[in-house]
């Protein structure tokens, strides 16, 4: 199958237009958030995605949000360019996710509740921490389109989804199936779009510790505990959080902070239920 996914990797096409504004904004020192909202309004499906995150229950803001100048405001210009450049990845590499028996919502869903624990638990390790892990956290399961195209073509979505029920891990799944992880196969996507450094090895070393650069250990550290966290079939189940402390505790990062946060989401979700 490996074979297969390099093929895969490199027929997607090339990033458009917009991913290219939107990079070189991203790299700019003088952000101006009237800037960004006229790079994004060139693509509705851009503004639609930045206005439902806005609205979804895991901010919690007091009053509907109604115009995309807004959600930037609410949102910041960094979450903002990370649910643009997201929605358009998404967008080039979307299939569909049926060999993990989940849909595109659901991945969605993930993605922003990844970007919530970068915002609440991230941000009261370090603001840089925060900055830097926004646009990873997002984007670290965008190979999970190209994992479930494979398995289908392959004609091996009931043994993947039988072992998946079995395992409960994801990771270790997509290792037996395809010989790579789903962090180290978006990290290809990453690499073949030419885009950063930093995105490319804050998610391509995820669960492998072992080779990564040290300057990129604390980073990659947290993002796996976030991937845990944001497991796309058991998002913040009480296994997944004891799983994902009991990482923690390995990685000898405080958990309080981190159960703080994961309570403070959970409220929202439940209470707009």
């Amino acid at each position: 199958m490996k074979k297969l996914i390099i093929e895969k990797i490199d027929s997607l096409p090339p990033l458009p237009k917009s991913v290219i504004e939107l990079e070189e904004f991203r790299k700019m020192s003088n952000q101006e958030p009237l800037d960004l909202l006229k790079i994004i309004e060139k693509d509705p499906l851009i503004i639609t995605t930045v206005l439902r995150v806005a609205n979804s229950a895991m901010f919690g803001f007091v009053s509907e949000v109604e115009t995309p100048s807004r959600a930037i405001s609410l949102l910041g210009v960094n979450f903002t360019i990370s649910i643009a450049l997201g929605t358009v990845i998404q967008s080039l590499v979307n299939t569909n996710l049926n060999a993990y028996n989940v849909s595109t919502d659901d991945f969605m869903f993930s993605s922003n509740l990844a970007s919530s624990l970068v915002n609440t638990w991230v941000s009261k390790i370090s603001f840089d921490l925060k900055e830097e892990l926004i646009l990873p956290a997002f984007l670290q399961e965008v190979g999970k389109f190209v994992i479930s195209e494979v398995i289908i073509e392959s004609d091996k979505k009931e043994d993947f989804l039988s072992r998946l029920e079995i395992s409960k891990n994801i990771s270790n799944v997509e290792k037996e199936f395809l010989g790579y992880s789903c962090a180290r196969i978006t990290a290809n996507i990453f690499k073949h779009w030419n885009l950063s450094h930093n995105l490319i090895f804050t998610i391509g070393f995820v669960e492998d510790l072992e080779h990564c650069p040290k300057d990129y250990v604390e980073k990659v550290k947290i993002l796996e505990i976030i991937k845990i966290l944001c497991d796309i079939r058991n998002p913040l189940s009480d296994q997944n959080v004891q799983r994902a402390l009991n990482k923690a505790n390995e990685y000898g990062i405080d958990t309080e902070p981190l159960l703080q946060s994961i309570d403070s989401i959970k409220f929202k979700l439940e209470n707009d239920l």
